[in-house]
């Protein structure tokens, strides 16, 4: 085992691994995705507990193994507590998080991807903003990254202008402004209906907490429009 290194990032996923130790993926700018374990750290009085949990970013202390990191510290800047107290922005991230992984690879800067997954997560924050247009501006952005999105789609014109517009903002913004702006429920749909296609054309395996985000917001759609006839009633 090399010497004790320290890695800026935040933890996509975790789960038990034995008794009481957990085994989690981080994404790090300095070494993209790696996978790393922290023993002991489902104790109560573990220090690791809290730097094991989805969405804590900060400064994550390890070793170096053959075929994995062991975590050893970690001091965390932002928790996220307020996405794991709301229901659905919680599938939000969850879903941002598996997109994130699908498409990191360990030993490659992973400092786009994790300012881009760290904004977005910001953005879920804000109650006045969309979330599904976060998701589908992290979405594009993240394609765009990964250089397969195609960025001709700003010359489409079977799209509404609005839309058009709308994907240059998500391709060529700066990831402070990318989740700043606004589109009317029209241009939305179109941009949601023209995003999941290209999706799907590129992922090569479906995405289970898509599935479950989709079967959360279309449940609490089904209940508002419940409420709403309720009412009128």
């Amino acid at each position: 085992m090399s010497g004790q290194i320290e890695l800026q990032g935040m933890v996509l996923e975790a789960a038990p691994a034995g008794e009481y130790d957990r085994r989690v993926v981080l994404l790090t700018a300095e070494r993209g995705k790696i996978t790393a374990f922290a023993r002991g750290a489902r104790r109560q009085n573990s220090l690791l507990l809290a730097g094991t949990v989805p969405f804590s970013f900060g400064r994550f202390r390890l070793y170096e193994g053959r075929s994995a990191y062991t975590l050893v510290g970690a001091e965390i800047s932002n928790y996220f507590d307020s996405l794991k107290t709301n229901f659905e922005g919680a599938y939000y991230g969850f879903y941002f998080c598996e997109f994130a992984e699908y498409y990191s690879q360990e030993n490659l800067d992973g400092t786009d991807v994790l300012n881009l997954i760290y904004a977005a997560l910001l953005s879920l924050q804000h109650s006045e903003r969309d979330k599904r247009l976060v998701r589908s501006a992290f979405e594009v952005r993240l394609m765009v990254l990964q250089g397969e999105f195609p960025q001709d789609v700003v010359a489409d014109e079977s799209l509404r202008l609005g839309t058009r517009q709308a994907f240059y903002h998500m391709i060529h913004a700066p990831v402070g402004k990318l989740f700043s702006f606004r589109v009317n429920d029209e241009i939305l749909r179109e941009i949601q209906l023209r995003t999941d296609r290209i999706r799907e054309r590129l992922l090569d395996k479906p995405l289970r907490s898509l599935q479950i985000l989709k079967t959360v917001t279309e449940t609490e759609t089904s209940g508002d429009e419940g409420s709403m006839k309720t009412g009128k009633e």
